[in-house]
């Protein structure tokens, strides 16, 4: 299978390396083409400008899970004319007590070509497919949440 890599870096900028002393602000260099600013999420005292680890893990889940939904899509022949997600990463207590990111909620508007309907039910059940078969989702341990608007 595929080895699939990025570059980061990262820079002490102040003279003393203790707690407290220090920036998180870093670099994610994807591609070695683009470039991502990066920090601890803004209740950890990172820059809100930037985004953080958390943010860049809902954005993969919410990412392929898109990518696994259009491939089905396009096998059983429903035209997709666009898709628009929503993902929220919750940060709290695992069971083990740890901080971690508990669940992730996805919220998949998807438009169809015109004419074309598809029942609720079976779009739900297109989105459970494409959770189950979603790389990143199954990687994760804990709680994906798909809410299909």
């Amino acid at each position: 299978m595929s080895d699939l890599s990025i570059d980061l870096h990262w820079q002490r900028t102040a003279p003393v390396f203790e707690t407290g002393t220090y920036a998180n602000a870093h670099t994610v260099i994807y591609n070695a083409a683009c470039e991502v600013p990066v920090d601890a999420a803004p209740d950890w005292g990172g820059d809100p400008g930037n985004t953080n680890p958390e943010q860049a893990l809902a954005a993969a889940l919410s990412s392929c899970h898109m990518m696994t939904f259009l491939a089905l899509c396009a096998k059983a022949g429903w035209p997709v004319a666009s898709y628009h997600d929503y993902a929220v990463a919750h940060l709290g207590k695992n069971p083990a007590g740890k901080m971690a990111v508990t669940q992730i909620d996805l919220h998949p508007v998807v438009r169809f070509d015109t004419g074309f309907a598809v029942d609720p039910a079976k779009l739900a059940e297109m989105q459970d497919r494409a959770h189950r078969y979603c790389f990143i989702a199954n990687s994760l341990a804990d709680a994906v949440k798909i809410n299909i608007l």
